[in-house]
């Protein structure tokens, strides 16, 4: 079920002063990321004790800034390649080490996100007599989990207390046995406060992961196709990861060396907004695109792939955005063509855009995380679900 609606009554009791752990793989740069930030730094603020508890070496360092106050656990075991009997100790250390900071931490309840950190996390919490909330952000119909995951997250999701999601058909994905207690929570879009117009330079930006879900590859080809009748237009791709040598031969392949750039990640979150003249997201899936929501939200023209769910929940075709089929390589590069030969259009998309955005603003998202956070508490107080040696409510 939906429950935005009950985030917006004002005065929700039982947040203030709570224990509250969240669990996430790592504090890189993200989608999730940016949302654990922006949830964990507001319930700090308004009294409650959070602990961060990560995968990650002891060493890592955060992408984005959180309040000294929050504690943050790294329990240097971060996910990697390994044998299958490698992998099995890995997982064990991890079951272990997770369970004992869980422990530690005496949370009133367990905020985990994505799906196995989730799978980890019901695992980890066996025994324990605290309520968890898990949290999907991906497209759970389309992320390629092998066999043996799938089988965790059936057995395992239906114990969780409630489940998060971005979207509606993202929750009704999953069978009445897990999303028994369900919301849907949109992805906030906040941008930097004290960003800078640079823009003029007539530069198309995509933001992503470099891997097969951001689709990449198939925005190469459409820009290949249209790259000839703008000269002056430049692709630039921020982000990282492990398809980076395959998308830099296919650009290369292309004959676009000279009018595509991948710079990596952005010194500082959302850098990229600043100097963007248009914004594209080609994904072959998403669980919501939070980088779409900022584009909008800072007045760039969008195109985007239709894909599963989030794009279409956040654009009404050619009002604020442009959608094209799904993985249509064609339909992109002629709405690209289209766009960027196109100063009005691209006005006028943009400040529709804007406007859009400013539903997703962070105080109204945040109001439903609250609500999810007092709904939680105040049925667990009901049972009396707690971790031994909890301090008493």
């Amino acid at each position: 079920m939906d429950k935005r609606e009950d985030s917006r009554v004002p005065g929700l009791p039982g947040i203030a002063g709570a224990r509250i752990t969240i669990i996430v793989p790592a504090l890189g740069a993200g989608g999730t990321e940016h949302v654990v930030n922006l949830v964990a730094n507001h319930w700090n603020s308004i009294g409650c004790t959070v602990t961060l508890i990560t995968l990650e070496r002891p060493d890592a360092q955060p992408y984005y800034d959180f309040d000294p106050g929050i504690a943050v656990v790294r329990l240097g075991v971060p996910p990697r390649r390994a044998s299958k009997l490698r992998s099995a100790f890995l997982v064990f250390q991890r079951f272990a080490r997770l369970r004992s900071a869980i422990r530690r931490s005496r949370p009133d309840f367990v905020l985990s996100f994505l799906t196995r950190t989730n799978v980890l996390t019901l695992l980890a919490t066996t025994g324990f007599s605290i309520p968890v909330v898990v949290s999907e952000r991906n497209n759970p119909a389309s992320q390629p989990f092998g066999p043996f995951w799938r089988r965790l997250q059936a057995s395992l999701y239906p114990r969780a207390f409630g489940l998060v999601t971005m979207t509606q058909g993202a929750l009704d994905h999953f069978p009445s046995s897990i999303r028994r207690n369900g919301w849907v929570i949109a992805n906030p879009v906040d941008l930097p406060r004290d960003w800078q117009n640079r823009r003029g330079k007539s530069i198309l930006a995509a933001v992503g992961r470099l891997t097969q879900q951001k689709g990449f590859d198939l925005l190469l080809n459409a820009f290949s196709r249209i790259a000839e009748a703008h000269p002056e237009w430049r692709l630039v791709i921020w982000g990282e990861g492990e398809d980076r040598s395959g998308l830099e031969a296919l650009r290369d392949a292309l004959g676009l060396r000279e009018r595509v750039e991948l710079p990596g990640i952005t010194e500082r979150p959302g850098l990229w907004i600043e100097t963007a003249d248009a914004f594209v997201l080609s994904s072959r899936y998403e669980g919501w695109g939070i980088v779409l929501l900022e584009a909008m939200a800072s007045g760039l023209p969008v195109v985007s792939f239709e894909c599963d769910w989030g794009p279409r929940v956040m654009i009404t075709h050619e009002s604020d955005g442009i959608l094209v089929p799904n993985g249509d390589v064609e339909a992109l590069a002629k709405a690209l063509d289209r766009l960027l030969a196109d100063r009005e259009l691209r006005e006028r998309l943009g400040a529709k855009a804007a406007a859009s955005a400013q539903s997703y603003m962070p105080e109204q998202i945040l109001a439903e995380w609250d609500a999810l956070a007092s709904c939680v508490l105040k049925q667990a107080s009901k049972k009396n679900l707690r971790m031994p040696n909890s301090r008493s409510r």
